[in-house]
């Protein structure tokens, strides 16, 4: 049941964030090392706006946050979501420049394995990455809760069809919970924004690499801005275990 509510938070967040990618199929049939997944359509775009970013935070944290709301704990199902998303903090405002506290700046992040011998920053700005990285985490977290509280309706709705019938197409979401209240891109310069000419250099941001493993991808900004609130479904105010 843990995971059947998990994948169904992951969809519903990133069924009502309108930069989120388009999820296409939800599952609790293991696959790999995982018991469950959420399958999206990352678009083919390669400048990540902050909303964007911060979007596909909030998704990956909609699986333990809806263990969170349903069963009061958070299994370690949740562990690649949570490494993901720290990646994503860190990614931003190390190397992104996002920040506006810290400023417009650029330092590289470690490959994974790699020991950083000499910071090229000081004890101060370490200080003040990780007060960034944890305000930005834990906006992400406010929000996620805040959009799965008003739709927890939608998030048992999906459990339980998850649980009867295993797989969920997105059709099957739009049944059970309505379409997504964003219009879809459909035109060809609409599809293609942000890709880049055909000599440019698409290749993903390696402070992004993991995020997506091919047409359709796994699971999933900085804080929305001021007095924005989140979508929600449709007459409302309002990215794996």
């Amino acid at each position: 049941m843990t995971v059947a509510y998990h994948e169904a938070g992951h969809a519903v967040v990133g069924w009502f964030l309108e930069h989120a990618d388009p999820l296409l199929k939800v599952s609790i049939v293991p696959r790999g090392k995982g018991l469950g997944y959420a399958q999206c359509l990352p678009r083919e775009q390669y400048l990540y706006t902050p909303e964007r970013l911060f979007d596909r935070m909030c998704t990956m944290l909609g699986g333990s946050v809806a263990e969170q709301l349903f069963f009061g704990r958070v299994t370690m199902g949740a562990q690649d979501d949570l490494r993901k998303v720290t990646q994503s903090a860190y990614a931003e405002i190390v190397q992104f420049g996002m920040s506006e506290k810290l400023g417009q700046v650029s330092f590289d992040l470690p490959r994974p394995g790699e020991v950083l011998v000499e910071k090229p920053f000081s004890e101060a700005t370490a200080q003040l990455i990780d007060e960034e990285a944890q305000w930005l985490i834990g906006s992400a977290h406010a929000r996620t809760l805040d959009l799965l509280t008003r739709c927890r309706e939608q998030v048992d709705k999906v459990g339980r069809q998850l649980l009867e019938r295993k797989v969920l197409e997105r059709s099957d979401m739009v049944e059970l919970i309505g379409p997504r209240p964003f219009a879809k891109k459909i035109t060809y310069e609409e599809l293609v924004e942000g890709t880049g000419g055909l000599e440019e250099d698409t290749a993903l941001h390696e402070g992004l690499q993991g995020w997506r493993g091919g047409p359709a991808a796994e699971e999933p900004s900085l804080a929305p801005p001021p007095g924005e609130q989140p979508p929600g479904p449709p007459g409302s105010e309002l990215k794996h275990m």
